[in-house]
């Protein structure tokens, strides 16, 4: 279980962050040297700020076009309000589908986005037809085919 944030970050904390942000595989050498302190010192602060919940964790990125998949789509759902459970009923079963990669939740007319990789465009829309369209409580569905990526960053500007 995380710790509750007491404090907000200091200066050293933020400098550790941002340099970590730029190079997650950085080592603790590295980062002392950029951060201007030492490596027991980041050492320290690291491990206070994953106990914190700071640092949640480090991910490994897969370019999913280089293993084949040619066709990313972002479906913008509409769900019937009228039913309790359909965004629970919903979320649940679009978990379950391997192709989709990444659910939000919104507020406004759009009430759910499902970003979706396929192979080719028959494999789309085999999804499409088998899963998607199965999904339970949808009253309008639009898809976004996408063309390229101008900026992709979740670094924050801190």
């Amino acid at each position: 279980m995380l710790k509750k944030r007491k404090n907000m970050l200091d200066d050293l904390d933020k400098r550790i962050l941002r340099y970590l942000q730029n190079d997650p595989e950085s080592s603790v050498a590295k980062l002392a040297e950029e951060a201007a302190t030492t490596p027991s010192v980041v050492s320290r602060r690291l491990a206070s700020l994953q106990e914190s919940g700071y640092v949640l964790g480090y991910e490994l990125v897969l370019d999913w076009s280089a293993l084949g998949f040619e066709v990313q789509v972002s479906l913008r759902v509409t769900l019937d309000k009228t039913e309790p459970s359909a965004f629970n009923d919903f979320l649940r079963e679009a978990r379950k589908i391997k192709e989709v990669l990444e659910i939000q939740t919104f507020l406004g007319m759009v009430d759910v986005r499902l970003s979706v990789v396929a192979r080719d465009m028959e494999h789309y829309q085999q999804v499409y037809r088998d899963f998607i369209l199965v999904l339970p409580h949808i009253s309008d569905i639009e898809a976004l085919m996408h063309i390229s990526t101008i900026k992709m960053d979740r670094r924050l500007p801190i």
